[in-house]
């Protein structure tokens, strides 16, 4: 986030954060993920109060979705997004997960991808 609004507050640009709730395939789409949709309103308060540091001007959205990716891709070319800036955590076992890769694959504005280490997996040792 802090990256998205030092990108924004220097181009006098708006940010719109965007959290997707994912639906499992064995739910209506009109299902209620209330325990999700709790959560993604405090991850976007806490987004909200970053952007407000900065000054930057914040348009929370939540989206509830089969799939996280094709809906980050639907709206970013809904509202004509110049820049996509995803977080990308690397797996052990591929670059990123299905989400980034969609969004990578599919976008068709810029993505920039903020990234961290791999997760490692726990190591054991036998006494």
């Amino acid at each position: 986030m802090d990256v998205a609004c030092r990108l924004a507050d220097e181009r006098g640009a708006a940010i719109a954060v965007l959290h997707v709730v994912e639906i499992p395939p064995v739910l209506p789409l009109a299902a209620h993920m209330t325990d999700e949709e709790q959560a993604a309103h405090r991850l976007l308060e806490r987004m909200s109060s970053v952007a407000d540091r900065y000054g930057v001007k914040v348009v929370p959205r939540i989206l509830l979705d089969r799939n996280a990716g094709e809906a980050i891709v639907g709206f970013a070319a809904r509202r004509r997004v110049d820049l996509i800036v995803i977080g990308a955590q690397r797996k052990p076992q591929k670059a990123f997960g299905s989400t980034v890769e969609h969004v990578l694959r599919k976008a068709d504005s810029r993505v920039m991808l903020i990234g961290s280490a791999p997760i490692q997996e726990p190591v054991t040792a036998a006494a």
